[in-house]
């Protein structure tokens, strides 16, 4: 069959797992009306496989988990990492990145204070980066009803790409278009604020 290999690597690519031999040979079979043998069916695929070995591709096609599917190749992890991370970072809501915000500059804070700061409520953003690793449970204040305290989580100084907390940008480096995370008068506001009552 003429493009048959052509045919397998859309399968490939357009599969969000691996796609196995028999629901390449099915979906095939099934879009042809033709019955498709084992031999031509594994040679378009070895065709496949040593296509993308070639250094002009950056993925590679892999057998894994009883099926195929297009992997990048290790030179180029690093890279495709730090976009995952900035896409993460791109689905954090506004009020998400507020919460973490204040968190990141008043901890150990309780989600009171947090409130207070934000003037809304704030278990959903709470809840949603507690969930991701940014945010933890760190202690309970001794306070009335001692309440949770909350502080930077396992996942918050990669994520930041930060090596302390003292690497945390300072509130007037928020004027800088790089830094910004919202927008500048109100991001600016909050770390100011939270800096401010972490000095008190």
């Amino acid at each position: 069959m003429k493009h048959l290999a052509q045919h397998i690597e859309s399968l490939i690519f357009t599969a969000d797992a691996p796609i196995s031999f028999g629901e390449i040979r099915a979906c095939l079979e099934e879009t042809f009306g033709l019955e498709f043998h084992q031999e031509e069916l594994e040679k378009a695929i070895s065709q496949l496989k040593e296509k993308y070995q070639d250094e002009a591709f950056s993925f590679e096609m892999l057998e894994i988990a009883e099926g195929y599917q297009f992997l990048t190749k290790g030179a180029y992890h690093n890279t495709v990492g730090t976009l995952l991370k900035q896409k993460t970072r791109k689905r954090l809501s506004r009020a998400a990145l507020e919460t973490l915000a204040i968190v990141a500059y008043k901890q150990p804070v309780s989600k009171s204070e947090i409130e207070k700061i934000r003037g809304v409520n704030s278990d959903y953003a709470l809840q949603k980066l507690l969930e991701k690793e940014l945010v933890s449970i760190v202690g309970r204040s001794e306070g009335p009803g001692k309440p949770l305290l909350y502080g930077a989580g396992d996942k918050f100084m990669n994520y930041f790409g930060l090596k302390s907390i003292k690497d945390l940008p300072q509130p007037k480096e928020f004027k800088d278009p790089e830094n910004l995370i919202g927008e500048p008068e109100e991001i600016e506001e909050i770390a100011e604020e939270s800096a401010d009552l972490t000095t008190d």
